[in-house]
């Protein structure tokens, strides 16, 4: 495989291609790489500022090749993401551009160059005989070699006739050490003796001997400074991806028949068999052959409660087995295992953009243009309007430095980045920004019932039987007379008696004989046992009258256990309810959701499952085009409608609706309509994703109304000479870090209201 077909799927005819851009500082890039892209036929880009990453959508006749010369003409690198690794790390889960070791040092230096400039230009009283020339020293190597990446992309971009945070910055530095130089050679500002008064506001000095080295330094210094804490925290949102792509084991041992050696998990392939021993993670998806133990799913699906497996059951990789040894078959390796699928679901959603973040990057482009306008006419002004040279360069330089457009351009990203990694760890897979912003005005959600509500697979509910009788006993026989069975009703039986019985072993059966639409029957440990639907209600013990009774009333199917002619039990197989589904659909109103359900289902099972939930509303048997349909006259009426179901059948409405809530279990039709998945098997996950997007929403209004704000109040500041340059660029570093850590804040979301709700909705769903 070549690197452009890991990195490039095509389309029919359009072919979509991610690259890592490098040299990004602030929205103004983004709006350069997408525009010079966009100038290749049939080529559109999307561009993340927060994970360096393009997304670009191009005809086959435009190679990989040509989009990277492309972003180089612009002035950037661009390259393809790494390959997947052997160990399953997902590609491009770094952070591109990230400050290494060479940008540390870079700071420290300038740290060790500038201090001693601040100081002494604050701090009159520590200013001796030649200080000045001192400083001047210190300053020239800031300004040659700290600020040379600035000056390098201003420089850069100037070429391209565009401009960009780096022409900012390049400008006040340049613009304050050429007036000190000026101040220093020709006005005055060398002689021996001099001092300098400092004031936290500007013009302290006057005339040509003031000099400007205290604000040369400090826009380096704090801009560096301010990009190593934010780059630092931009991969503290990119955390939980790359926390995904860790999780999976390394290696895997065999069993004894697979010649019982340890191989990387690379080297492992379907149908193999391979061995998990407690507190050992699960090496991929499979099921299990052998033993019986309990998974911790919580670092893969969010799920808290460890999942109970035996014989049959599936296992997801990267699960940790708590419990016994484990025997497990693999039925998928690499990019088709679940925790791979999890990766690439979060990988592609972060590339895509809200509209809040077009608008907010459309700004940003005509940005730092219109501030270097307003810089060279405050400048004009005030030597205009009289006023000495300094006052009118302090200006000038305080509204080039505290100009920002770097906030405006992580406002949005960073927030959906922590909030899509936030999401993965709760089980809520995001598709896109756009499923976020239509989630957050939801006031209607349509429910299916099997596979959505219901785990959609038959299980034991219930067992009852008459006194003297052991129910293990009973459950044992009929399981082992059931394993023959290819009936749903059968299977359910024959699960529940092996994870109860001891190995999961049952008893060997004789004499197996079945009867279409009556049940099966045979010998087990000297017993003639039968299992089928009752023959005669009358002639059953009191008890088991009852029992079916109850069964009937649940939407449940009951089966007769008789042993040697004498009936015993009756046991109830149905379609349970998801964990957590009655706490959901509670909380989904508080919230302001109202929920309903339309199934395909009878009304009995319907209505059912409906009371057990708490939904006033139900629509059964329905068909697919009937789903559609209701969700139809749903927003003739004016809601806004969310869908979630599993099916095939549930495809139409999931695309009709305003957004789609996919199982993460259901089928590939239902989860490629939908905007949302939910991995985890619990039904908390729907309120955790409507939590987490109304937090996300309101994180990324806060950081918008900063990133402007911020700008609004400061620049005219500056402009009227109210701001030291120094100070200014203090603002500007602390504005973009302020955004970012902001963001943070997602990644402690909780997807209930505060622990004690959440428990007494499970209780009373317990008590349901």
């Amino acid at each position: 495989m070549t690197d452009i077909d890991r990195h490039a799927t095509s389309d029919g005819t359009v072919t979509t291609t991610d690259l890592l851009v490098g040299g990004m500082t602030c929205a103004a890039c983004v709006g350069r790489v997408e525009k010079k892209l966009g100038r290749l036929e049939g080529v559109s880009a999307s561009v993340n500022l927060a994970t360096g990453r393009a997304r670009v959508s191009h005809p086959g006749t435009v190679s990989p090749q040509d989009l990277i010369s492309a972003v180089e003409g612009a002035g950037y690198t661009a390259q393809l993401p790494p390959a997947e690794k052997e160990n399953g790390e997902a590609p491009g889960t770094g952070s591109p551009g990230a400050t290494g070791p060479g940008e540390l040092q870079r700071l420290l230096i300038t740290a060790a160059l500038s201090l001693p400039v601040l100081v002494l230009s604050m701090v009159p009283a520590l200013q001796f005989t030649n200080w000045q020339w001192l400083c001047f020293n210190l300053t020239a190597p800031v300004v040659g070699w700290s600020a040379w990446s600035f000056h390098q992309r201003a420089l850069k971009g100037l070429r391209h006739a565009t401009a960009t945070m780096d022409t900012l910055v390049s400008l006040g530095v340049l613009a304050s050490f050429a007036w000190s130089t000026y101040a220093l050679f020709l006005g005055g500002a060398g002689q021996p003796g001099m001092r300098m008064p400092f004031s936290v506001l500007p013009g302290a000095g006057t005339g040509s001997a003031h000099l400007y080295l205290e604000a040369t330094v400090s826009v380096p210094l704090f801009v560096l400074a301010g990009r190593c804490l934010e780059d630092r925290a931009k991969r503290g949102t990119g955390s939980a991806l790359r926390a995904l792509a860790e999780l999976g084991a390394r290696d895997v041992e065999l069993t004894a028949k697979e010649r019982g050696r340890r191989i990387p998990v690379a080297e492992l392939r379907v149908g193999q068999e391979f061995v998990v021993r407690p507190g050992e993670k699960v090496a991929t998806d499979g099921v299990v052959t052998e033993g019986n133990s309990a998974l911790d799913l919580s670092l893969v699906t969010g799920e808290s409660t460890p999942a109970e497996v035996g014989p049959g059951s599936a296992v997801v990789g990267a699960s940790i087995n708590v419990g016994g040894l484990l025997v497990v078959r693999a039925t998928a390796v690499g990019a088709d295992t679940q925790l791979a699928r999890i990766t690439r679901l979060v990988t592609d959603a972060q590339a895509g953009k809200a509209r809040m973040q077009r608008l907010a990057d459309a700004v940003a482009g005509v940005f730092v243009p219109a501030i270097v306008t307003v810089a060279c006419t405050v400048l004009g002004f005030w030597l205009g309007a009289g006023a000495d040279g300094a006052a009118a360069v302090t200006a000038a330089v305080a509204v080039l430095v505290v100009a920002c457009p770097c906030a405006l351009g992580l406002a949005i990203p960073t927030a959906f980045l922590a909030a899509t990694g936030r999401g993965a760890q709760l089980g809520v897979l995001i598709r896109g920004p756009e499923a976020l912003e239509r989630l957050q005005g939801i006031d209607t959600i349509v429910f299916d019932k099997t596979g959505t509500l219901t785990t959609g697979h038959m299980t034991l509910a219930g067992t009852t039987v008459v006194e003297g009788v052991s129910a293990d006993e009973v459950l044992r026989l009929a399981g082992a007379v059931e394993y023959g069975s290819e009936h749903p009703i059968g299977r359910a039986v024959t699960t529940a008696a092996r994870q109860a019985a001891e190995g999961g072993k049952l008893p060997p059966v004789t004499g197996f004989r079945a009867v279409p639409g009556t049940g099966v029957s045979g010998d087990a440990d000297g017993h003639r046992v039968a299992v089928g639907r009752p023959r005669d209600r009358t002639a059953l013990p009191k008890v088991l009258e009852q029992a079916l009774d109850q069964a009937e009333a649940a939407a449940r199917t009951a089966v007769v256990v008789e042993i040697d002619g004498r009936p015993v039990a009756v046991l109830a197989v149905g379609d349970t309810l998801r964990p957590g589904a009655y706490a959901a659909v509670r909380q989904l109103r508080k919230l302001g959701i109202e929920p309903i359900l339309v199934t395909g289902d009878s009304p009995v099972a319907a209505r059912a499952v409906a009371r057990q939930v708490g939904i006033d509303e139900v629509h059964a048997s329905i068909t697919p085009e009937g789903k559609a349909a209701i969700v139809a006259d749903l927003q003739a009426d004016g809601c806004r409608v969310a869908v979630i179901g599993d099916g095939v059948n549930d495809a139409a409405a999931l695309a009709r609706a305003e957004l789609g809530i996919a199982m993460g279990g259901g089928t590939d039709a239902a989860i490629g309509a939908a905007d949302i998945t939910l991995v985890r098997e619990d039904m908390q996950a729907v309120v955790a994703a409507v939590r987490l997007t109304r937090r996300t929403l309101s994180t990324i209004r806060a950081n918008l109304a900063w990133a402007f704000g911020y700008n609004v109040v400061t620049v005219p500041l500056a402009a009227t000479g109210w701001l030291n340059p120094m100070f200014a660029a203090l603002a500007m570093s602390g504005s973009s870090v302020l955004v970012v850590v902001n963001s943070l804040r997602l990644r402690a979301c909780s997807p209930t209201p505060r622990g004690s709700a959440s428990r007494t909705t499970l209780a009373l769903e317990a008590a349901r």
